[in-house]
Formats: C-alpha cells, sequence, structure tokens
C-alpha cells in the first residue's frame, strides 16, 4: 500500500468516527423517569433502557446511545430537556 491510500483510509476512519452519548447518574431523577426517557428518546427495548438505568446508578455513568455524532446530538438535547445529565463523546 503507498502512503496516499493509507492516508485516505485514516480520514475515512476518523469521518466516520462513531460517538457516543453517556447518560450520568444524579440524585434527582426517578429510575421510572430515566427508563421512560430512554424508551422513548434513544428507542430503547424496555429491558435494555432498565439495564442501562442501572447501570448508571451503580458506575456512575453509561453509555446509552452510539451513531453519528449529528444523529446523537437531537437524542442528547431530549435527554437533557428531560432533566438527565448526559453529553456526547
Amino acid at each position: 500500500m503507498n502512503t496516499e491510500v493509507l492516508a485516505e483510509e485514516k480520514v475515512d476512519t476518523a469521518l466516520n468516527k462513531e460517538n457516543q452519548i453517556i447518560l450520568f447518574n444524579d440524585d434527582v431523577n426517578t429510575f421510572d423517569h430515566v427508563i421512560d426517557t430512554l424508551i422513548k428518546v434513544c428507542d430503547h427495548e424496555p429491558l435494555q433502557a432498565e439495564q442501562c438505568a442501572m447501570l448508571v446508578h451503580y458506575t456512575g455513568k453509561a453509555g446509552v446511545k452510539t451513531g453519528e455524532y449529528k444523529k446523537l446530538v437531537p437524542q442528547c438535547s431530549a435527554l437533557l430537556d428531560a432533566g438527565l445529565s448526559a453529553e456526547i463523546h
């Protein structure tokens, strides 16, 4: 492989990098609210949302959605609007 092809592959990989919404634990929101919000905003199945809520509670944070940055922005905003603490990494 020549260096031009390697450079193109690196650029392509960087542009297609998947980001993740990280949800943080707080002392305000109930499990039911977090679960319902994950189902509504992130299209989680109920069991998946419950598992994410438990992970967030016991570890302090968890990745709840992976994808392209531009697709995650409105979902992260909706989580924030619902009173949850989240950011995109």
